[in-house]
Parts: C-alpha cells; sequence; structure tokens
C-alpha cells in the first residue's frame, strides 16, 4: 500500500499541461493536493465497486 503523502501524479505532464493551456508554472503544492484528491476519488470509486459486489473498479464508480 502507498503512503497517502506520496505523489502519484506523473509532475511533468501536470506541469507540460498547465503550460500548454495558460503558459502557467505549477507549484510543487499542485501535485500533492492533485494526488490528494486521486486518492479520494479512488476510494470513494473502490467503495463503490465494494457495494456492487465487484473487485473491479469501472468509470462509472468515479463520482
Amino acid at each position: 500500500m502507498s503512503d497517502s503523502s506520496e505523489v502519484i501524479v506523473v509532475a511533468s505532464k501536470v506541469k507540460a499541461y498547465i503550460k500548454s493551456q495558460g503558459d502557467m508554472k505549477t507549484s510543487a503544492n499542485v501535485l500533492q493536493t492533485l494526488s490528494d484528491r486521486i486518492r479520494t476519488l479512488c476510494d470513494e470509486a473502490m467503495e463503490s465497486a465494494r457495494s456492487d459486489g465487484r473487485k473491479t473498479v469501472l468509470d462509472r464508480d468515479i463520482p
């Protein structure tokens, strides 16, 4: 199981996207915040799959 403080997004991809869409820079804290949000979404999706009796998370499980 991964550490809940670990960054799980691809930093270079996030930074490149933000730069390409608005010619802006990305703070390091953005990566941690995005990772936290993704973990929350994954947790909610896993709970949805469990409540449906599945062991596979589907796109419809993501709120």
